[in-house]
């Protein structure tokens, strides 16, 4: 390949300066001479040609920001007249590349300068390499032409052999900046131009295939709406002719889902997941299974109660006596609502309404035995409240999605109880009774008791998810009342979630005020009566409570009742009784039948269970309240029986432990207690609690089986009139046990008076009512050898003398 620079003739030229513009060899270009430095250029070029053969000759030198290129183009002035839009014009044709040297004099007032033509030649014939180069850049320039329809130029590129002026030819190019001109200027080996001329129109064609995909998408979108929006139209006018046809109102048509979500009042993630719904919704047909899903769940979202809440009624007072006049009793309830309106009003007071996302809801846990009225309770909240009341029945619920809802895929999909216990009040914040709390089951089908951690957690329920909605629901303002019979059966991280309120039981004055001022009203209008025909006295209503019936509830007081004025009616029916009719205590007999539950203290001596020494009388807690468990004790015949200690009465783990401790007790100190011990070593002893088909369990019949054999051993009956409750150690320790108060409200049922539990014990009597403290003696002991004492009635002789035992 030749040098760049050989060895020319100097050139002696005036400038042609190109402002952000260049010309390169082989362009031919017209040039406006309007502007004063081109037409001073082009009259000195002409005045210098008429002292020298040839055309008139200029520099094109390109000019940026002011400074003028090292390297120009040698133009020669082909033509003067006038451009296409009447001004003075020149057209000039590029001959060659010079390297700009010094300037100069010259004729006119153009700029002259010396420059030196630049070699530009290349061998012949061509490497293959450069031959390949060219092919390519025909090709790439062949294929921006055709896009640009440019056919008659095809040719003309293609005809071009020379490498120098193959790469010129780019000089056309109007995707070219001025610097990239430039820079194929100052490139004066050939190859080197037409390498870097091929790479900027391969990177121009590039960019061009990139923006021409975008364009395509944009156009293709665009055509997509509008061709979305014409089918709607067509669609709709199709409907409309549909309706007509069947004879339907416009307002009866309910399919246009996307006008009923924009007008519903949805919250704005809610709004957003509608809307999409609405999109498959319209693009699916009408006999995809999946347009019915869709529509069960837009109804579903759009019957939600999104933004609707009911106003708290913040009469405390008003809504403390709601409470009393529909509750009689239920004391810690009661206190535990009226503080809840009470803190819900400040806080609404002080602006604190909404604090993090989370409203001030509540979760309350009303453990206690049946028929204490758990569940007509959650009715006089919402009452009190003025909240809409919705009860969701959880007992024997397996299925975890009958809480948190089915996923959409399957086929019959719905939400879980608390969407629709929300649907069913029509509010955010209603008050939702969940019943029978313990009664919740787990199979291979999930454990719905796991799904309900979030639902009674306050601090997460704020953004509860159905499987079946997928979108959050704020429970946080949702008072939560879940009621339980055994609360053992509730999981701990379930019971810890929830605040704990015990209601356990009612007293006896307690019941007559309910039956009295609830039951009997209620009864009397089931059974055809008014209140001034059949009247019911305390004295029967006292007896029913204490006699007929004996639980912690008032179920079974109702059905008596009920029971009672049936028969009433009956016999006015039938003539035997003339109305109105005052029910007294005598007449209960003759009506409903003999008591059944009459108190030990009632019946004949002899009849008593503690008639005979080596049974007591103990306090236990079931799942229908406290109860009433009598303790008997024997001893086997030295000749037949084997020592040692049989248990019977279904009993559990800890209460044979505690039979074996109180044995032990009795052998090791029966001797201070002057007991014959030595039948204890000698002879087999017998431990039973009747009822034996009810499953027993606990530690707190220990002073009970401790009573019971030193009454045995001793001869001396147990004091009927006494029952006792406590976990006995190997000293003769008395230790502490729960369920105090419900144990005392059923000595107090049975006709118990004298009570005796542990020391340890005593604060718990501060949740006894005080009617029932005083009818009871309560003692509070520490050691076996007081339970004794107070227990073991005095030792008689053959005469009925008592004879002093040390105790």
């Amino acid at each position: 390949m030749a040098a760049e620079s050989a060895a020319f003739t100097p050139l002696t030229l005036p400038v042609l300066p190109l402002d952000d513009e260049v010309v390169l060899p082989g362009m031919v270009v017209p040039l406006d001479l309007s502007d004063a430095e081109v037409r001073a250029a082009v009259e000195a070029a002409q005045a210098a040609a008429r002292s020298e053969p040839g055309k008139p000759r200029v520099l094109l030198v390109p000019r940026i920001d002011g400074t003028h290129a090292a390297t120009g183009v040698l133009g020669t002035v082909e033509q003067v007249g006038r451009l296409a839009d009447g001004d003075p014009g020149a057209l000039i044709r590029g001959r060659g590349r010079v390297r700009i040297g010094a300037g100069t004099t010259g004729p006119g007032a153009a700029l002259w300068v010396e420059g030196t033509r630049v070699d530009e030649t290349v061998p012949d014939p061509l490497p293959g390499q450069v031959a390949e180069l060219m092919k390519e850049y025909k090709a790439l320039a062949t294929a921006w032409l055709r896009k640009r329809g440019a056919w008659q130029v095809v040719d003309r590129v293609q005809a071009i052999d020379d490498v120098s002026a193959l790469a010129d030819n780019s000089g056309y190019s109007p995707f070219l900046t001025t610097e990239q001109k430039v820079e194929l200027l100052e490139t004066t080996d050939p190859v080197a131009r037409l390498k870097l001329a091929t790479q900027q129109l391969r990177d121009h064609l590039a960019e061009q295939d990139v923006a021409e995909t975008i364009a395509k998408d944009v156009q293709e979108g665009v055509d997509k709406q509008q061709r979305e929006f014409l089918l709607r139209r067509q669609l709709e006018a199709v409907r409309k002719e549909l309706r007509e046809i069947n004879g339907e109102q416009e307002g009866e048509e309910s399919d246009d889902y996307r006008a009923r979500v924009e007008a519903a009042d949805l919250p704005e993630k809610v709004r957003e997941a509608a809307l999409k719904e609405v999109d498959k919704l319209e693009r699916s047909s009408d006999q995809s299974p999946e347009g019915s899903w869709i529509r069960t769940w837009l109804d579903t979202v759009l019957e939600m109660p999104w933004n609707e809440r009911t106003e708290d009624a913040y009469d405390i007072r008003g809504a403390q006596a709601v409470l009393d006049a529909e509750h009689a009793g239920l004391e810690d309830v009661k206190e535990r609502i009226t503080e809840y309106l009470a803190v819900r009003k400040r806080r609404g007071d002080r602006g604190l309404g909404v604090v993090g996302g989370r409203r001030g809801g509540a979760v309350l846990a009303l453990v206690g035995p049946p028929g204490v009225g758990k569940t007509s309770l959650g009715e006089s909240v919402a009452h009190a409240m003025g909240r809409k009341f919705v009860r969701v029945a959880l007992g024997g619920v397996r299925d975890e999605a009958e809480i948190r809802g089915h996923r959409r895929t399957y086929v019959g999909a719905l939400p879980g109880r608390i969407v629709r216990a929300i649907k069913e009040a029509g509010s955010m914040n209603p008050v939702v009774l969940l019943d029978e709390i313990d009664k919740v089951g787990s199979d291979f089908r999930g454990d719905p008791a796991a799904a309900l951690l979030e639902v009674l957690d306050p601090a997460q329920n704020h953004t509860f998810r159905d499987h079946y909605l997928e979108v959050e629901l704020d429970l946080s303002d949702v008072v939560f009342l879940a009621t339980a019979n055994v609360l053992e059966a509730i999981p701990e991280a379930l019971l810890d979630r929830m605040e704990l309120v015990r209601l356990d039981g009612y007293t006896e004055d307690e019941k007559v005020v309910i039956a009295r001022d609830h039951l009997l009203p209620r009864q009397l209008e089931r059974a055809g009566l008014d209140a001034d025909e059949v009247t019911v006295d305390e004295g029967a209503l006292r007896k029913l409570a204490g006699e007929y019936t004996r639980e912690a509830g008032v179920r079974t007081l109702e059905r008596s009742i009920a029971r009672l004025l049936r028969k009433v009616a009956a016999q006015h029916e039938l003539g035997d009784r003339e109305l109105p009719f005052t029910v007294t205590e005598g007449d209960l007999r003759a009506l409903i039948g003999r008591p059944h539950h009459v108190p030990e203290s009632a019946q004949d001596p002899a009849e008593r269970r503690t008639a005979v020494p080596g049974v007591a009388t103990g306090l236990a807690v079931t799942g229908a309240g406290g109860d009433v468990l009598y303790v008997e004790a024997s001893l086997a015949d030295p000749e037949t029986g084997a020592a040692g200690l049989t248990l019977t009465g279904q009993l559990g783990d800890v209460m044979k432990e505690s039979a074996q401790i109180a044995l032990s007790f009795l052998r090791s100190h029966g001797a201070e207690l002057e007991l014959p011990v030595g039948d204890l070593k000698d002879r087999g002893a017998h431990i039973h609690f009747p009822a034996g088909a009810v499953p027993k369990d606990g530690p707190s019949a220990g002073v009970t089986m401790t009573t019971a054999l030193a009454s045995l051993l001793s001869g001396r009956l147990v004091r009927t009139d006494v029952a006792m409750t406590g976990e006995v150690s190997l000293t003769g320790r008395v230790l502490p046990i729960g369920g105090v108060k419900q144990k005392l409200l059923a000595a107090h049922r049975a006709g118990i008076t004298t009570v005796i539990i542990p020391k340890r014990n005593e604060p718990d009597l501060d949740d006894v009512p005080a009617q029932v403290l005083d009818k009871l003696d309560v003692h509070a002991v520490t050691d076996v050898r007081q339970v004794l004492e107070l227990a073991l009635a005095p030792a008689t002789n053959g005469a009925g003398q008592e004879v002093p035992v040390a105790a």
